[in-house]
């Protein structure tokens, strides 16, 4: 599928005067896609989506190892043994993706690589703790370093995901507007899918944005040989010799402001210690050796699925956002390194720049709509909570994990309200158990914690509490004796209303009879 920013972008650079010849050369699309898009005026077609058989690679891995790499067994399994109707060819391509059968080079060490122009640029990340705006503030500096001409681009990020990894990249190879052969990382998840250094299989993800920016190569060092990339390492160096010294930052966002001057406008003018070279003047040079990126390359999005509440905004990233309409339906929040799309239907609604490093809890809106007069908010469980650690103190035992436990802080709201509607349901010695069970075992998930209540159901492992006859101590008790003796009520000013009830009833039968 080609996305909409590029069918925009070749609708747009048609309307210009760029030949079809040219723009299918450059965008890498054939001339039939770009005819097909110039008649849409760059808008998606509105088609049906049909999915896609994907085997899990747990599966694949251990049929492919226990049929001794023979497919066509595997494939008999599949669809004998599995029951999973797939055919040869689709099975054969998702072995070749996973890198099946592959035998790699078992050289662990790497060799001395020459310093030729337009080769190769280095990529690594290192954490700091700033005082950004008179608080200490932990970051991720990212830097990308072209090893010939040795400029360099430098970004800071809260924390560094495959997400805000893509973008980074978008950023600086736009900025340079060339790219390098091949770029050199350590062996981050981010970017590798499994092994290492040379038996690395890089993400499909990773490798298809590498591939729409200027076709580049991903490289991962071998372990223990982070000096592979000595020139990304050494710059985190100098950052924190020459960049952080003597400067003050008020915010996130005047970190990389003032980071972006100084790695592309100061230090690339500035001769280097040993060679006296400007990198300025060697990038210029480089040029003609790199590969130029295409007019056009598709910004990284990540797509988020939002439910309309029910004063029309969306929430996303601790924040809040106005969403034109008037139902409440569901909505897709398009992320980019900047800005959020607001989506229906392929339809944009309403686009918002991202607010500042830190702010959260807001709602933001066009200019002109009305502020809603209550606010979202949570309903407390203070009371719920409560309850709950009176049951017994297994329970309450229980709720002090959770509110240690580093994996369940986001979602204790909701499950202690998951807890409290359990033990409605739930005898109180089985709830009891449960609880106990689910601390022993360290579970914090409300389904897994339903699931063990009916494990011990079927096990009848639990012992419930049996009604028996009262005692003599409830029988000569004061409260027994007053209810054993209340009067018969006196029913006799029914008598006329059943007497209707029934005339009535009568006469609808006889009705009956004559139809």
């Amino acid at each position: 599928m080609i996305e909409s920013d590029k069918r925009k972008a070749v609708y747009l650079l048609h309307e210009q005067g760029m030949s079809i010849r040219e723009l299918a050369r450059k965008l890498c699309l054939s001339r039939q896609s770009v005819r097909s898009i110039i008649s849409d005026k760059g808008n998606l077609p509105k088609i049906e989506r049909i999915s896609t058989l994907t085997i899990a690679p747990e599966l694949i891995g251990r049929l492919y190892t226990d049929c001794q790499g023979f497919i066509q067994r595997m494939h008999e399994k599949l669809t004998e043994e599995e029951g999973i109707q797939v055919g040869y060819s689709t099975l054969t391509r998702q072995i070749r993706a996973m890198g099946l059968g592959v035998d790699p080079a078992k050289d662990k060490r790497d060799a001395r690589v020459p310093d030729e122009p337009g080769q190769e640029m280095q990529h690594d990340t290192s954490p700091y703790e700033l005082e950004i705006g008179g608080k200490k503030c932990r970051v991720a500096g990212s830097s990308l370093y072209l090893r010939y001409s040795k400029v360099r681009y430098l970004k800071f990020y809260p924390s560094f995901t495959r997400f805000r990894m893509k973008c980074f990249f978008n950023e600086a190879l736009t900025h340079f507007g060339y790219t390098a052969g091949t770029c050199v990382i350590d062996n981050t998840n981010l970017a590798v899918l499994r092994g290492s250094g040379k038996n690395a299989v890089m993400v499909p993800e990773m490798t298809a944005f590498a591939k729409s920016h200027g076709d580049f190569q991903w490289l991962a060092h071998e372990i223990n040989h982070s000096d592979r990339k000595g020139g990304v390492e050494r710059g985190f160096w100098f950052v924190e010799t020459n960049f952080f010294p003597g400067r003050k930052f008020e915010s996130l966002e005047d970190l990389n402001a003032q980071a972006l001057e100084w790695a592309t406008r100061r230090i690339v003018f500035k001769p280097h210690a040993k060679s006296k070279l400007i990198p300025a003047q060697l990038f210029e040079f480089e040029k003609a050796y790199l590969k130029k990126i295409p007019p056009f390359v598709p910004a990284p999005v990540l797509l988020h699925e939002r439910q309309t509440d029910q004063y029309g905004y969306a929430a996303f990233d601790g924040n809040y956002y106005w969403i034109p309409g008037i139902g409440r339906g569901m909505v897709q929040v398009l992320q980019y390194s900047e800005k959020v799309r607001i989506h229906r239907n392929r339809d944009m609604l309403v686009e918002y720049g991202l607010p500042s490093y830190g702010v959260k809890k807001e709602r933001f809106k066009p200019a002109g709509v009305p502020a809603i007069k209550k606010e979202p908010h949570k309903r407390p469980i203070e009371g719920e909570e409560k309850q709950l650690r009176e049951m017994d103190p297994a329970v309450a035992a229980y709720l002090d994990f959770l509110a240690k436990a580093p994996e369940s802080r986001m979602k204790r709201y909701r499950l202690i309200r998951e807890l409290h509607s359990l033990s409605l349901k739930l005898a109180a010695s089985l709830f009891i158990q449960t609880i106990a069970r689910a601390q022993r075992y360290r579970i914090t998930d409300g389904q897994t914690i339903e699931r063990i209540a009916v494990q011990l159901m079927r096990d009848n492992s639990f012992q419930m509490e049996l009604w028996s006859e009262p005692g003599e101590e409830t029988n000569n008790s004061d409260v027994y004796r007053e209810g054993e003796l209340t009067p018969i009520p006196d029913m006799s000013k029914y008598d006329g209303d059943v007497d209707l009830i029934a005339k009535v009833a009568d006469d609808s039968d006889d009705q009956k009879e004559e139809e």
